[in-house]
């Protein structure tokens, strides 16, 4: 099977893979470059970065690739219309939104010619969010990790929502191998986002502690927890994790207003950071559901070089 084309706004990668931008920190320059340098399109994580940190981030990939470069951010975080206009001033090439809707962001997209790229789990927020100006959709099933907008698989909403709307719908929620694509092109995809599989990636900034959780998870490892950004979250079972699940996870002392809407269970923002620096015990451990099947650390080109190889082996779909 060979790739589709993906065509965002004026931007065509030359693979049609987008890395997942993961927060807090997880997806940060070096990763996006490495991805974008690969041939795909690299997001860094804005979500709980201060402007100044993203600015930086946005100019510190900028100066290791020629590629494609773009941000996650969460619509639900307070200062999503000002990593926005951040991004746009850095001449971000595409900006990627969730965990909520923006219909703003569209209008600031179209002024500055940054393509908008909005992820979904139904088809009536695809046709929204076309019907304002997206570029492409990304249809996230409940195989994701982190905050989830559905519990319906990518299996069942990715037909739905490519047949509902015009512009490229791109697949993600469990995808880690070639075969993995392959699926989600055969089911109408223009493209895919992969997340769990940069996580394992020599480039990607989370500490030992954290992949190696990730390199020893089993299928039964994976559990639904609640979120105080008002979502529940797939992860990997630890004893932070057990807190939350009984209700007792210790609740923020302080709380810097981080979020438009928090019901302040607990602080995310600081679990996520406490499992990124290795303290995974206190911490937040997002994960896809298929973590289980990536069994190494690779550098980002050697995954990309196997996305490839095992994609021409899949066979095309009129020769099923």
């Amino acid at each position: 099977m060979k790739f589709p084309e993906l065509k965002i706004g004026r931007l065509i990668p030359r693979y049609p893979i987008i890395q997942g931008g993961m927060s807090l920190r997880v997806s940060t320059a070096p990763l996006a470059a490495a991805v974008a340098n690969a041939g795909g399109i690299g997001l860094i994580g804005a979500s709980a970065m201060s402007i100044g940190e993203l600015r930086n981030e946005i100019r510190s990939a900028r100066s290791n690739t020629r590629g494609i470069i773009g941000i996650n951010v969460m619509f639900a975080v307070r200062q999503f219309a000002a990593m926005v206009h951040t991004a746009i001033e850095e001449k971000i090439d595409l900006i990627v939104t969730g965990a909520g809707f923006s219909r703003d962001i569209f209008h600031w997209g179209r002024e500055s010619d940054v393509p908008i790229v909005s992820i979904v789990s139904s088809p009536k927020l695809a046709k929204i969010a076309e019907k304002l100006g997206a570029a492409a959709i990304v249809a996230e099933g409940t195989e994701a990790g982190g905050h989830l907008g559905t519990m319906r698989s990518i299996d069942e909403i990715l037909p739905e929502i490519v047949a509902a709307v015009k512009i490229p719908v791109i697949a993600a929620g469990g995808i880690v191998d070639g075969k993995g694509i392959a699926k989600a092109i055969r089911m109408g995809a223009s493209g895919v986002q992969m997340a769990t599989r940069f996580v394992l990636s020599t480039e990607c900034a989370v500490a030992d502690a954290f992949k190696q959780m990730y390199l020893k998870a089993t299928a039964d490892d994976i559990v639904l927890i609640t979120s105080p950004v008002g979502m529940p979250g797939r992860a990997l079972h630890n004893a932070f994790a057990d807190k939350i699940i009984k209700k007792i996870a210790p609740k923020p002392e302080s709380c810097d207003g981080c979020l438009k809407d928090c019901s302040r269970e607990y602080c995310i923002f600081q679990a996520l950071e406490n499992a990124r620096i290795g303290r995974v015990d206190d911490g937040v451990v997002f994960t896809g559901q298929n973590v289980h099947k990536i069994k190494d650390i690779l550098p980002v080109q050697k995954i990309f070089d196997n996305l490839v190889k095992e994609l021409k082996q899949e066979p095309d779909i009129d020769e099923r």
